[in-house]
């Protein structure tokens, strides 16, 4: 019997991979956008600082101001992304899941405060739609570039492990998708799959620890 072909589209780490590889699976892996680092200034920084990736973060923790800023209370998304932050002296209040969570209790609870939000180039709106309705005072600072880079893919694989809509939008650059199974890290990502297909997993827990978990569990 022949195994499940799983594609990740970006490089997994040893040990997720090794899961997969361990229940069975064969894996492919290949980077479907990059990210490349992008000139920015530490101008108007405001009371509080708002993150949505570890790239944002990264970029931020590389600037050889970084140390003026860890008198700024964080808000961030990802758990990865705060205990990045967190370990190199940042002091982060709140985060969660998704940009609309964390706009939502910035709104609710931290209305009154200010934020300077750290951004790539293919951001969605979700963050700085609901802040500018709620009447917050913010700014943004782009800090990083994410490229796309599509690639054809000519094996034959029954399932995709997406973990951004920028990747979906790569991958549908040069492929099609048809019977694959879609695993995504979350429901943004999802939605742009949502005209493509149905046939779509949300991880419960935007990581890809969470996505592999969804993969195992639906084969085993």
């Amino acid at each position: 019997m022949s195994k499940t072909v799983i594609l990740s589209t970006k490089t997994l780490s040893d040990i997720q991979r090794q899961e997969l590889l361990n229940a069975d699976f064969e894996v492919f892996e290949e980077d479907f956008i990059s990210t490349k680092k992008q000139e920015f200034k530490l101008n108007a920084i405001n009371d509080n600082l708002i993150f949505t990736s570890q790239n944002a973060a990264q970029s931020i923790l590389e600037n050889v101001n970084v140390d003026d800023l860890k008198t700024k209370n964080v808000f961030c998304v990802g758990l990865k992304t705060k205990i990045l932050l967190s370990e190199a002296g940042f002091n982060v209040v709140a985060y969660t899941g998704y940009a609309a969570d964390l706009a939502e209790i910035i709104a609710l609870i931290y209305s009154q405060e200010s934020y300077t939000f750290f951004s790539g180039n293919l951001r969605k709106e979700t963050l700085p739609k609901a802040l500018a309705a709620a009447g917050i005072k913010f700014n943004e600072i782009q800090v990083y570039e994410t490229l796309l880079t599509p690639l054809k893919i000519k094996e034959k694989i029954d399932a995709i492990l997406f973990f951004s809509p920028s990747a979906v939008e790569s991958y549908l650059k040069d492929n099609v998708i048809k019977k694959e199974i879609c695993f995504c890290i979350g429901e943004t990502t999802a939605e742009a799959l949502d005209k493509i297909t149905k046939n779509i997993i949300v991880a419960d827990q935007p990581s890809v620890e969470d996505v592999i978990e969804d993969v195992i569990e639906e084969y085993k």
